[in-house]
């Protein structure tokens, strides 16, 4: 990277300049499937027309006026959420992180007022990724990101994912909350079963906890439902975090919860310069109605459904390699096995103009823009195919 900027990033050689639907194009025109989607991010692709053209619209009107003043759009925006989740109340955010930093403080804060300050502690499982901000490193819990920032903040609990037992052992009478991705991005590109998700709503009914959801990679239509917790039918939580997709490339992110869980997020327990600003409004409404018109999720699912296919059929061509496919949606991943190395097989892809990203337990992952046909999931696994065959041990 050049010097001017921090070196938290290890950017390859090519540099994209434009974007058109689900091709990216770089500084010499070369052509780029992407199938990370700025880690799921672009969920309409690139230079969506109704998208650019609100973005355009709101420039030519006002760009910011921070929450000290009333955003039409943030209430129009907030009663499509409710409409369509378990949510009553809504904060908006510029990111992920933030939204989980609402999140964390929302619940501590639901008990506080409630009289119970003692109840801080919140539960959170292995390979959780949350954010980097410092509170969102700490409660995902990843030694390799809390590493070098001094002691580890106080107040979180982390159990074993999948470890039922370990969960509810966990739980004391200082316990707040439950936070958990439903299909985790970053730890591995692991769906949590809509079983485990419903037992999880009756264990935090039956131990009086709140229980949070982040959605910020697994939201905004990824895993073929608006949100994915919704397959589970009557798992919803009392928190939600989401981002990412929600602003189709834009930054823009939002806490959702409960009435009881918001009313007493007051004047001076929160709040954001720009979060929720105009621009960010304009492109969320559009987005938002682009995700929920009638088909849409048809769309993703069926889409999904024969891309899940099709990297199955790629597992037993290179059963040698590949150890599982992993996923739900749109959100899907390919675990190696030992002796691979998952960066290695995105370095082969993009050799052959495919984009995809690398996650933690050795996966390869996959989060395309919503709008992919066919016959860019036969273009990208035909790509993988001749990635993997170029893949070597090491």
């Amino acid at each position: 990277m050049p010097k001017p900027l921090m070196e938290t990033y290890s950017p390859p050689k090519e540099t994209f300049v434009s974007g058109e639907g689900v091709y990216l194009f770089d500084q010499n025109g070369d052509k780029y499937l992407d199938f990370i989607a700025g880690i799921a991010v672009n969920a309409l692709g690139h230079r969506h027309p109704k998208a650019v053209q609100a973005l355009k619209d709101q420039a030519d009107k006002l760009w910011h006026t921070s929450n000290m003043f009333r955003v039409p759009g943030q209430i129009e925006l907030a009663e499509k959420y409710c409409r369509d989740s378990f949510a009553d109340r809504v904060f908006f955010t510029n990111s992920g992180t933030e939204a989980m930093e609402c999140a964390l403080k929302a619940a501590r804060h639901y008990w506080y007022s409630r009289g119970r300050p003692d109840k801080y502690r919140i539960i959170t499982f292995t390979g959780a990724f949350h954010g980097r901000s410092y509170g969102a490193i700490n409660a995902g819990g990843n030694p390799k990101y809390l590493e070098g920032f001094g002691p580890r903040m106080e107040g979180f609990d982390q159990v074993e994912f999948g470890d039922h037992d370990a969960l509810k052992a966990a739980i004391t009478e200082e316990t707040a909350a439950i936070c958990v991705e439903p299909v985790q991005g970053e730890g591995g590109v692991r769906a949590i079963p809509d079983v485990c998700l419903r037992g999880l709503r009756e264990l935090c009914d039956e131990r009086e906890l709140l229980l949070i959801y982040d959605e910020v990679q697994s939201g905004a239509g990824r895993t073929g439902k608006l949100w994915a917790h919704q397959w589970a039918g009557s798992a919803q939580p009392d928190i939600m975090a989401v981002a990412k997709g929600v602003g189709g490339g834009f930054p823009m992110g939002a806490c959702l919860a409960t009435d009881a869980c918001g009313e007493h997020m007051v004047v001076g327990t929160h709040g954001s310069t720009f979060g929720g600003n105009p621009l960010a409004m304009a492109v969320g409404n559009v987005v938002y109605d682009e995700l929920t018109k009638p088909g849409f999720l048809d769309h993703v699912n069926e889409v999904a459904n024969f891309l899940g296919q099709q990297l199955q059929g790629l597992k037993d061509s290179h059963s040698d390699k590949v150890e599982e496919v992993r996923g739900r949606g749109l959100l899907l991943g390919l675990k190696l096995r030992e002796g691979y190395v998952n960066k290695t097989l995105a370095k082969h892809a993009r050799d052959h103009h495919l984009l995809m990203g690398a996650a933690g337990d050795n996966v390869l992952r996959m989060a395309p823009p919503l709008i992919i046909e066919e016959a860019h999931a036969r273009q990208a696994v035909e790509a993988l195919d001749a990635a993997l065959s170029e893949l070597k041990p090491g």
